[in-house]
């Protein structure tokens, strides 16, 4: 699963990365360390014409839901059945997005401890993580949420846990956010393990399992 990430690059780099013509302005960002389900997130979207970015609410709740139960339970979407399942369905077909990030944590099991891991791009690179949103009518207004995607784990992740966040390649982020385009099989295709020899993963401070700490030392490798 993708239970916890950070994203901690600059505004302006966030903007050039993903190829932003429109995004909330600058004095909203809010870099972080820790960032935990229930939390807004920066996401980007395709309008159509242009990519936008702005929050989403982590925790996914269908339009036609009837109230918001169910949403910490929907941080994640499974990729081998997310065309499938009623929640995500629609989604997946018209409401693309990306979820940047610069790392994501995962705990590892070593006997009865849980080790938390950084997980992140060799080169230190921002990446693209597959997600979906949908737009939910709550009694106060209109609730913007989202999903990340999952899917099975590559040789490194795999000394870690089962499961790791879509990581999407930067040439197949447009396909991904245009929701125009609906091949199922074309996009199914995405949805794979990225490549093990890009990644690198080292253990961090347990602080990071409390979503109340958030300072630069949670990325810190320790031994």
């Amino acid at each position: 699963m993708c239970g916890r990430f950070t994203l901690f690059a600059s505004y302006e780099k966030l903007l050039e990365e993903f190829d932003v013509d429109k995004a909330i302005p600058e004095e909203l960002y809010r870099e972080s360390y820790n960032i935990a389900p229930s939390q807004q997130v920066i996401a980007i979207i395709h309008d159509g014409s242009k990519n936008r970015m702005g929050y989403l609410k982590w925790g996914f709740i269908p339009s036609w839901a009837k109230d918001d139960k169910f949403a910490h339970k929907m941080i994640n979407a499974r990729s081998e059945t997310v065309d499938e399942k009623p929640s995500f369905k629609q989604s997946f077909f018209r409401k693309r997005c990306i979820i940047p990030m610069d790392s994501f944590y995962e705990w590892k099991k070593e006997g009865k401890s849980k080790i938390p891991m950084r997980i992140k791009m060799k080169d230190d690179s921002l990446f693209a993580v597959a997600g979906l949103w949908d737009t939910w009518q709550s009694p106060e207004g209109a609730v913007h949420t989202c999903t990340i995607l999952t899917t099975s784990s590559n040789e490194l992740m795999q000394t870690i846990h089962d499961r790791m966040p879509v990581i999407l390649p930067k040439e197949y982020r447009q396909i991904w956010l245009d929701s125009q385009f609906q091949d199922r099989d074309r996009l199914k295709d995405l949805l794979v393990p990225y490549p093990s020899e890009l990644l690198t993963a080292y253990p961090v401070s347990d602080k990071v399992n409390s979503p109340k700490n958030n300072s630069i030392e949670l990325i810190e490798e320790i031994s």
